[in-house]
């Protein structure tokens, strides 16, 4: 099928899925710094194999966003590989 080979950046995702939200006069959605660090657990295995600690981590989330994050928040709740791809029921 030709559509399984489109993809689109984060950013684009983000303003459809924000456009939605408006149009179904729903608010912004919010997620608990568990789900959060879940959903960049890929990103954070990376900067770690690469020599990064969980305290750069949280201080660049931290210097680029509004969320307010901790090197033990990243280390509390990050997601193993394991736990990343797991198959969903």
């Amino acid at each position: 099928m030709p559509d399984e080979s489109k993809s689109y950046p984060i950013e684009e995702a983000i303003r459809a899925q924000n456009a939605l939200r408006k149009l179904a006069g729903l608010g912004a959605e919010m997620f608990p710094i568990q789900s959060f660090v879940g959903m960049i657990s890929d990103e954070i295995e990376t900067l770690r194999k690469q020599g990064h600690t969980d305290q750069q981590i949280a201080q660049t989330i931290a210097a680029s966003s509004k969320i307010d994050i901790t090197a033990t928040d990243i280390t509390t709740h990050y997601a193993s590989p394991e736990d990343r791809h797991q198959p969903h029921e």
